[in-house]
C-alpha cells in the first residue's frame, strides 16, 4: 500500500491510496456491502456510478458462505466479481451490536450466529488471518467498540483488550498485499483517546481509523470528537471514520483530516424511500410525490434520475416493489459518491467548501426510522 498527501486545505487533504487491486482518490466514501454486496446493485452499478472501493463485513461473510467458500473460489474479488477494492470490517462493531449473542476475553470474542445459534470465535491474529485469506487490500483489526453512555472506567477496560489486541494482530500481519489499519477508540474521554492514539502510532500500522463514533453521544460530541483526534493520527498515512455519516457530517470530517469514510444511511435509508438530494432529504413516500413529474434531483445524471419520475418512484415505493428500493438506493450511492468528487474538486483547485456546504445542508441528522439504529457501521444484521 501506498499513500500521498497531494494537496492540503487546512487540516483537509487530498490523497492517492494505491493499493493491491487499484488507486483509490481521497477523501472517498466507500459503499457498504456487508455480505459481498450491496443491497439492490449489481457491480457494473457501483462503477458507473463513481465507486473505487467497497466495503464488507468480515462477521457477516465468515457466517455465510463462509471464508473457506470463498477462499476456493479465488478469493473474495473473484468471488464477488467486484475487481477493484475492497476494505473489510472485523466484526468489531458486532461486539457492540450483539452484545447478548458474545463473551469478550483477552483472547477474542466468541459469538452465538444471529442466524442460526452456531458457534464462531474470532481472535486479533485470526481475523487478520481470513481477511488475509480473502485478499482483501485493507484489513481492519478486531476492536472493542463500547456504547455510549458508558463509565470511563469500562470505556479504558475496552481500550485496554483493544490495544492488547492490536499489539496481537500487528505481529499476525503477514501479506503484503492486505494492509492492515488500527483502530483508535476511547469513547469520548480524552485522556483515554489519547492513550489509544500514541500506543497504535508505537504500532506502526499501514493506516488508522477513529473507532467508536456513532454509538449514541449526539452530533456536538461526535463532531468535537473528530474535530480534535482525526489530526493527532499520522500525517503520512491514510485516515478512517467508521460509520459515519450524513454528508454534513463526512464535510466536517474532512475539514478535520479524514480521508477514508463508509456508511449505511443511503442504501438502508433508500429501502425505506428516504432520498439524498442537494440541500434536502426526500421522503418519496409522502403523499405529495404522487404527481410530481420531476426526477429526485434535477442535478443529478444517475440512471434513476435519467428515467424515473418521482410519482414513478413513490408508487413503486408505496406498492414495496423491489424496483423502487432499488432506484433510491443507486440514486443515493451516486450523491454520496458525487458530493466526495465535489469535495475532491474544491481541495484539487483550492477554491472553498462552501457551495459543497450548500449540498451537504439538509435535515438528514433528524432521520429516525423506526427499523433502524442509531449507527451506521453494518449491525447484526444485514444492514446495507
Amino acid at each position: 500500500m501506498r499513500f500521498e498527501v497531494v494537496r492540503r486545505q487546512g487540516e483537509a487533504r487530498l490523497g492517492r491510496l494505491s493499493l493491491a487491486h487499484g488507486e483509490v482518490e481521497t477523501p472517498c466514501f466507500m459503499p457498504v456491502a456487508t455480505q459481498g454486496a450491496v443491497k439492490g446493485l449489481t457491480v457494473d452499478d457501483l462503477e458507473q456510478a463513481g465507486a473505487s472501493i467497497m466495503l464488507a463485513n468480515l462477521y457477516h461473510l465468515a457466517l455465510r458462505p463462509g471464508i473457506d467458500s470463498i477462499e476456493e473460489l479465488g478469493g473474495v474479488h473473484a468471488w464477488s466479481g467486484w475487481r477493484r477494492p475492497i476494505l473489510t470490517d472485523s466484526g468489531g462493531y458486532q461486539v457492540f451490536s450483539l452484545s447478548t449473542l458474545r463473551a469478550v476475553d483477552d483472547e477474542g470474542v466468541r459469538f452465538r450466529s444471529h442466524l442460526d445459534g452456531s458457534p464462531l470465535s474470532l481472535t486479533p491474529a485470526s481475523v487478520v488471518g481470513l481477511q488475509e485469506r480473502m485478499g482483501v487490500d485493507i484489513a481492519m483489526m478486531l476492536d472493542e467498540c463500547p456504547p455510549w453512555p458508558v463509565s470511563e472506567e469500562e470505556a479504558e477496560a475496552a481500550l485496554r483488550r483493544t490495544n492488547l489486541w492490536a499489539r496481537k494482530a500487528r505481529e499476525a500481519s503477514r501479506s503484503s498485499a492486505t494492509a492492515l489499519f488500527g483502530i483508535a477508540q476511547g469513547s469520548f474521554y480524552p485522556r483515554l483517546r489519547e492513550i489509544a492514539i500514541k500506543e497504535l502510532i508505537e504500532l506502526d500500522f499501514e493506516g488508522y481509523a477513529l473507532g467508536g463514533v456513532s454509538v449514541g453521544e449526539g452530533t456536538d460530541l461526535s463532531r468535537s470528537t473528530v474535530e480534535r483526534f482525526a489530526p493527532l493520527l499520522p500525517p503520512g498515512r491514510p485516515r478512517y471514520l467508521m460509520g459515519v455519516g450524513t454528508p454534513a457530517d463526512i464535510l466536517h470530517a474532512v475539514r478535520s483530516g479524514i480521508d477514508l469514510f463508509d456508511c449505511v444511511l443511503p442504501t438502508r435509508n433508500a429501502r425505506h424511500g428516504v432520498a439524498f438530494v442537494r440541500g434536502a432529504v426526500l421522503r418519496i413516500k409522502n403523499a405529495r410525490f404522487r404527481d410530481d413529474p420531476r426526477p429526485l434531483d434535477e442535478e443529478c445524471e444517475c440512471p434513476a434520475c435519467r428515467t424515473a419520475s418521482r410519482a414513478f418512484i413513490h408508487h413503486l415505493v408505496r406498492s414495496r416493489h423491489q424496483t423502487g428500493a432499488a432506484l433510491v438506493t443507486l440514486h443515493n450511492v451516486r450523491f454520496y459518491l458525487d458530493f466526495m468528487a465535489d469535495l475532491r474538486q474544491a481541495l484539487a483547485s483550492g477554491s472553498s467548501f462552501d457551495s459543497v456546504a450548500g449540498v451537504a445542508s439538509s435535515d438528514a441528522d433528524s432521520i429516525d426510522l423506526e427499523s433502524d439504529s442509531g449507527s451506521s457501521r453494518p449491525t447484526s444484521t444485514d444492514a446495507a
